[in-house]
């Protein structure tokens, strides 16, 4: 059953509010991570003490304004039912906060009868927060968002990420990067996919393609940009879905462009 608008006007204050205190936390702790581990013994996939408290203050304060709702979060997993729930990424951009780079981010989105309903993103080092809600438009400090209006790949800024087992995975992105890197104006790397997408959905950049991407990695940049006017697909260009591992994000107007580089590598 649809989520009412008042209940949506909460909830998106709710997570604002989460996202808030944990990027207050956050900025706090930048350069002070004691802690950190790797994830299955992955070197490329850490996990700080920071990523964890982070989690814990956005998993207590939403159980304590939507008690019945589930959340599925990076570190601690699922919990509860899975209609609605939170998607949770406590600090996306690890490996740059473990090294002291002030780019990362907090994530939540609310998943509700499999669409994406809302989105807040909080970069606690830029203080800018981006915002969206399904049908409503999004938002970065109230600020409207719309996608840029470059219509040539080779005049496009563009942004992408590798997978964590990038080097014992030939499915690793090497070869699309070099071949896109040829066609487009640039292509940037900066290490947080929760950004790249917040960013391309303000207009800085006008394309951005993954793989092995996880939910919480993109629920809130499929409901940013799409609410900014822009396109969001698979690899293939089919419907995404925040399940699946490829995504090829655009402003619509280089996207079959973007989709045929990537096939020809």
């Amino acid at each position: 059953m649809p989520l009412d608008d008042r209940t949506r006007e909460l909830a998106l204050a709710a997570a604002v509010e989460a996202a808030r205190r944990a990027s207050e936390y956050l900025r706090a702790a930048l350069g002070h991570a004691r802690s950190i581990r790797h994830k299955g013994g992955n070197v490329m996939d850490l996990v700080t003490e920071h990523d964890l408290t982070s989690e814990e203050m956005i998993r207590r304060h939403l159980r304590g304004a939507f008690p019945s709702w589930g959340l599925f979060c990076e570190e601690g997993g699922a919990e509860g039912p899975t209609d609605p729930r939170w998607i949770v990424d406590p600090l996306d951009g690890t490996t740059n906060f473990a090294h002291g780079l002030p780019i990362f981010a907090v994530a939540i989105a609310l998943e509700h009868e499999g669409e994406i309903d809302l989105a807040v993103v909080d970069a606690p080092m830029l203080g800018a927060v981006w915002t969206a809600r399904a049908g409503r438009g999004a938002t970065r400090d109230g600020r409207p968002l719309h996608v840029s209006r470059t219509d040539r790949l080779d005049e496009s800024l563009l942004a992408t990420g590798f997978p964590y087992d990038l080097k014992i995975s030939p499915d690793n992105n090497f070869a699309e990067f070099a071949r896109v890197q040829l066609r487009a104006q640039a292509v940037r790397r900066c290490g947080s996919a929760v950004l790249d997408l917040a960013w391309l959905a303000e207009g800085s950049f006008d394309g951005y393609w993954e793989k092995k991407l996880k939910p919480w990695d993109w629920a809130t940049g499929v409901l940013l940009i799409s609410e900014a006017g822009g396109r969001v697909s698979g690899g293939n260009g089919g419907p995404s879905s925040i399940y699946g591992e490829t995504l090829v994000a655009s402003n619509g107007l280089i996207h079959e462009e973007l989709l045929s580089a990537l096939a020809s590598a």
